[in-house]
C-alpha cells in the first residue's frame, strides 16, 4: 500500500495540522517507509505461535474480594477542623 499527496493532505486536514507543500512531499516518503515496515510484517509466519500478552509468562496476583471499612476511618478526619464519631462537621449552608 503506498500513499499519496491527496491523501496525506486529508490525513494532515483531518489531524488539524497545516502543511506546505514542501512538507506533504516529505510527510508522503515517510509514510510510505512505514507501510512498507509494516508489510514486511505480513511476510513473517506466525502459525503455531500462541498469542500472549507478556514476554514472561506470569499469573496475577490476586487478593480475596472482601468488603471493609478499610479500618482507616480515623486516619481519614484526622487533618479535619471537626469532626464527631469520624464524620466531618461542616457549617449550615441550607435554612
Amino acid at each position: 500500500m503506498s500513499v499519496d499527496l491527496a491523501t496525506v493532505k486529508r490525513v494532515a486536514r483531518l489531524a488539524r495540522i497545516a502543511v506546505s507543500q514542501e512538507e506533504a512531499e516529505k510527510m508522503q516518503g515517510e509514510l510510505n517507509t512505514i507501510l512498507g515496515f509494516v508489510e514486511q510484517l505480513d511476510e513473517v509466519d506466525v502459525s503455531g505461535v500462541e498469542p500472549m500478552t507478556s514476554v514472561v509468562s506470569m499469573e496475577m496476583k490476586k487478593r480475596e474480594d472482601v468488603v471493609n471499612d478499610g479500618n482507616k476511618a480515623a486516619d481519614i478526619v484526622a487533618n479535619a477542623p471537626l469532626t464527631e464519631d469520624n464524620f466531618f462537621m461542616v457549617p449550615k449552608v441550607v435554612e
